[in-house]
C-alpha cells in the first residue's frame, strides 16, 4: 500500500512505523473473514482492511471525524487479522497508532470522556478495583439477577506454598485479577512448587499497561511498564528465570515492552530483557515433565476458550489444548475457535451491546459439545464468559490443582 504521510507525522517514530505497516498492506482482504465486527455488522469500515483504510487517510493528513473514531472505537484489537493476514501486517500497533492520533483530533462526548476515565482510574489500581468489588460482592444477593451476574462470587485463595527451591520465577499480580480470581495465582504456585519452582509476587508490580495504551493513555501506560520493571529488576539480577503470565492479556503486554520502550534510554534495554524472559504459563508447563504432578483428568470434559491475547497476541494455538488433552482431559469440540468472546479488556463496557453478540455466540459455541467446565487463560474473558452462564468458568490451571489435590 503506498503512502504519502503528512508532515505532522511523517518523521515521528510512530509515522516511520505506521508508514512500515502500511507499507505491507496488499489489500487482499482476508482479514475481513475472521474479523468478529466484521461478521457481526457487515460493514468494511468494520473489518481490518476498513479501518487500515480510515488510519492511512488520517496520516495523510485527511482531519479524523466522529465516524472515524466510531469505527476504530468498535474494533476488539483481537488480532485475528494478523493470524489471518499473508503479509504479516501489525494491525494491532497500527490500530493503537491510528486511536490515539484520532483520540487528540476527535473531541469525545462528555459522556464517553468520564467513563474512559473512571475505567483508567479504577481498573489499573488493584486497591480501588478490590474495594469496589468487595461492596458489590457484599450487596450481590440483592441485586437484580442481570447486575448480578456482572459481580463475580467471592473466592478464596488458598495456601501459597513458600518452600525453598533451587528455581525461583516472578509472576504478575495485575490489577483485577487479584480481587477477582485470587486464586488463579495461588493455584500456578501450588502446581509450578510440585515441579521443584518457586514462585512468587514482587512487591510494587502492578497493571501491565494494556488498558491505559488501549484507551490511548500511552503516557499513562509507560509509567505502568517502568514501575514494573523496575520491582522486577532486583529479582530477575538476583536470578529469577522467568517473568510468568496467568492472564494472557497481560502476556500479550509485557511481551510487547521491548518495543514500546525501544525510544526510552533509561528503560530500553531493561524492557528486552523482561519481554525476554515474559512467559505465558503454558509456555512453562510446556517444557517441564508434568508426570511429576500426578494429575489426571479422569475424562473430565472441557470446553477451552482460548484468548485472543493467546492465540493471536502471543502466538500460541493449542497451548494449553495439549496440556490438558496429555493429562487425562477431553476436550469438547469449539466451533470458530479463532473468534473473540467479546471482553477485549475496556470493550465490554464501551461496546456493550456488541460485546454481548458476541459473548452469546461464543458461549454457545462453548456449550454446544456437553462440557462439564468451561476454561479459559485470561481474567477479562473468564469474567465475562461467567456473567453469561451457569456453567462453571475457571481458569486452566484451576483444573490441574484441583485434580492433584481431588
Amino acid at each position: 500500500m503506498q503512502t504519502r504521510l503528512a508532515d505532522f507525522v511523517r518523521d515521528t517514530p510512530e509515522g516511520r512505523e505506521a508508514d512500515a505497516i502500511l507499507r505491507a498492506c496488499v489489500h487482499c482482504g482476508f482479514c475481513t473473514a475472521t474479523c468478529p465486527t466484521y461478521q457481526l455488522l457487515g460493514d468494511e469500515l468494520d473489518g481490518p482492511r476498513g479501518r487500515i483504510y480510515l488510519i492511512k487517510q488520517v496520516l495523510e493528513g485527511q482531519t479524523p471525524t466522529r465516524k472515524t473514531q466510531s469505527h476504530l472505537d468498535r474494533c476488539l484489537t483481537c488480532r485475528s487479522c494478523e493470524t489471518t493476514c499473508p503479509s504479516g501486517v501489525r494491525y494491532g500497533r497500527l490500530a493503537d497508532i491510528g486511536r490515539g492520533i484520532v483520540e487528540h483530533g476527535v473531541a469525545r462526548p462528555l459522556g464517553e470522556r468520564l467513563a474512559r476515565r473512571l475505567l483508567r482510574w479504577i481498573v489499573p489500581h488493584a486497591g480501588r478495583f478490590g474495594l469496589l468489588l468487595r461492596l458489590g460482592q457484599t450487596v450481590r444477593p440483592l441485586l437484580p439477577e442481570g447486575l448480578r451476574r456482572k459481580v463475580p462470587p467471592r473466592r478464596a485463595a488458598g495456601p501459597w506454598p513458600d518452600r525453598p527451591h533451587p528455581r525461583t520465577m516472578l509472576v504478575l499480580a495485575g490489577c483485577a485479577q487479584p480481587a477477582a480470581a485470587p486464586d488463579t495465582n495461588a493455584a500456578a504456585a501450588r502446581v509450578l512448587d510440585r515441579l521443584g519452582i518457586r514462585l512468587m509476587e514482587a512487591s510494587g508490580a502492578g497493571c501491565c499497561g494494556a488498558l491505559s495504551q488501549h484507551l490511548s493513555a500511552e503516557d499513562e501506560a509507560r509509567a505502568q511498564m517502568r514501575r514494573n520493571i523496575d520491582a522486577w529488576w532486583p529479582h530477575i539480577e538476583a536470578g529469577a528465570e522467568a517473568v510468568v503470565m496467568t492472564a494472557s492479556g497481560c502476556g500479550a503486554m509485557v511481551k510487547d515492552y521491548a518495543h514500546l520502550l525501544a525510544d526510552d534510554p533509561d528503560y530500553a534495554a531493561k524492557a528486552a530483557r523482561v519481554s525476554a524472559l515474559t512467559r505465558d504459563l503454558a509456555e512453562v508447563l510446556a517444557g517441564e515433565d508434568l508426570g511429576r504432578l500426578g494429575v489426571t483428568g479422569r475424562g473430565r470434559k472441557v470446553a477451552f476458550h482460548a484468548p485472543c491475547t493467546l492465540q493471536h497476541g502471543q502466538k500460541l494455538p493449542g497451548a494449553v489444548e495439549r496440556i490438558l488433552t496429555g493429562l487425562g482431559f477431553e476436550l469438547a469440540p469449539v466451533a470458530d475457535a479463532h473468534l473473540c468472546c467479546g471482553s477485549a479488556g475496556s470493550y465490554s463496557v464501551l461496546q456493550p451491546a456488541l460485546s454481548r453478540q458476541l459473548r452469546d455466540n461464543k458461549l454457545t459455541a462453548l456449550r454446544a459439545g456437553g462440557p462439564a467446565v468451561i476454561a479459559t487463560a485470561n481474567i477479562g474473558c473468564q469474567l465475562h464468559l461467567e456473567g453469561g452462564t451457569d456453567l462453571p468458568v475457571r481458569h486452566w490451571i484451576e483444573l490441574l490443582d484441583a485434580a492433584r489435590a481431588g
